[in-house]
């Protein structure tokens, strides 16, 4: 049968969540699930729970658990990367506080800006020596990357392995699903969507009825403000106040006439202008309590749900597209991340970008965003610069590359901060970006 590498199965919610989604599965019952981490505790407590759910279900299936990666990896068909790098919300707020303190104007540090730089510069070294070594060991396998920031990561990757089958993944499609029936008064089952732009940076740029092939797009212009206006935004099972979070995005979407596909947490970290219109109490909640949620997830024994018998849904997208890929189903998934070839024209080629795709025993095949609109795209465009220096610093170890693509990133405005910014960085997080000469 099928081996499916987890790395970085130590997060209960990953590991745990992607182990009660391959019990579910009829396709691949008799495989071979690998845990590694590099976390010895952290893997025993995945490892455990797994084995005991697996016994209590009479689920077919062997578990394997490893801290060698190399082992875990040994005749691989399938392995899954969702891995953060040091004291996660430690570094994360280092990422988001200290370039304020040098002016910068970021609303956020994950994925965008100056933070988005550093916390690549930290985990996609971890993340590139890992497909060093799949490249070795199980270059057939197919790739999956779930770790942000997803198109610098990817970027990263691809550039060096271009032949590997890598695809990132995201669930904020997924929001699509939740919001568009209302909209468009129809089940989700009824409704044809074509999305894409850079991860965490995209929009829905068509959208149908399946059954008549209208344009779904008056329906949601017609009732874009009072329903958004009145939504309260569900992040990570935490409920903000009505509207949170959507200042940016009601800014977007007056300017250039498109559904973004996130909200301000997310989109802000790419627009030089979102601290002006941004929400940034609502931003401020989301982290708070996502934080909290992913602190306190033991205190709540919340993995429980996983392995409901009674609930047929996959906790994540990953194993419906495996089973797409074994069965040579030529589906189509929503959202997924590869290197663009023509899919968006108005974006350089090998920039990784955010598309549809079918998915088939080849793997993951982006599909072409047709008359994409080159008013969106030149926001978009202005990451592009960003995104290939932040590779040549992680691929070259260069500081000086480092440096220029905090020059080319458009949050930034003044060189000589931006120089103490990145010093500083580097001693603040010396362990980790140590490396940049």
């Amino acid at each position: 049968m099928y081996k499916i590498v987890l790395i970085g199965a130590g997060s209960t919610q990953f590991g745990l969540g992607t182990v009660g989604d391959i019990f579910k599965s009829k396709i691949l019952e008799g495989s071979t699930i690998a845990l590694h981490d590099i976390n010895p505790e952290a893997l025993k407590n995945t490892k455990n729970i797994a084995d005991k759910y697996k016994n209590e279900l009479k689920i077919n299936c062997s578990i394997e658990a490893t801290t060698n990666l190399q082992e875990a990896l040994k005749n691989a068909n399938f392995c899954i990367i969702s891995i953060e790098v040091g004291d996660r919300f430690k570094l994360w707020e280092e990422d988001w506080k200290i370039p304020v303190e040098h002016g910068s104007k970021q609303i956020f540090g994950e994925n965008g800006g100056p933070g988005g730089l550093f916390h690549t510069l930290r985990i996609a070294p971890e993340i590139v020596k890992i497909c060093d070594e799949i490249a070795k060991i199980c270059p057939n396998a197919f790739v999956f990357n779930y770790s942000n920031p997803m198109q610098r990561i990817c970027h990263a990757v691809t550039t060096k392995h271009p032949d590997l089958k890598f695809t990132g993944l995201c669930h904020e499609i997924a929001s699509m699903e939740r919001q568009l029936p209302t909209l468009m008064e129809t089940d989700y089952s009824n409704i044809e969507i074509k999305a894409g732009g850079l991860n965490h940076f995209s929009i829905l740029v068509d959208v149908k009825y399946k059954d008549s092939q209208k344009d779904g797009y008056p329906k949601i212009r017609e009732k874009f403000n009072s329903y958004y206006s009145k939504l309260i935004n569900e992040h990570e099972g935490f409920v903000s106040d009505p509207g949170a979070e959507r200042g940016l995005f009601f800014e977007l979407y007056r300017m250039y006439g498109y559904l973004p596909i996130t909200t301000d947490s997310h989109l802000g970290e790419y627009i030089q202008w979102a601290h002006c219109v941004v929400d940034q109490e609502g931003i401020n909640d989301f982290y708070s309590n996502y934080k909290k949620k992913c602190l306190s997830f033991y205190d709540n024994v919340s993995y429980s749900t996983y392995f409901d018998e009674k609930n047929k849904e996959m906790n994540e997208r990953i194993i419906p597209i495996i089973e797409a890929i074994i069965e040579d189903s030529n589906i189509e998934e929503e959202a997924v991340n590869v290197p663009n070839k023509n899919f968006i024209d108005c974006l350089p080629n090998d920039i990784v970008v955010e598309v549809p795709g079918i998915l088939n025993k080849n793997g993951v095949n982006g599909i072409k965003l047709e008359n994409y609109p080159s008013t969106f795209g030149s926001l978009l465009n202005n990451q592009a610069g960003t995104i290939e220096l932040t590779t040549d610093a992680v691929l070259n170890k260069s500081k000086q590359s480092a440096y220029q693509a905090l020059l080319a990133d458009p949050v930034v405005d003044d060189p000589a901060s931006a120089e103490k910014l990145l010093d500083k960085m580097i001693v603040c997080q010396k362990e980790y970006l140590g490396y940049l000469k």
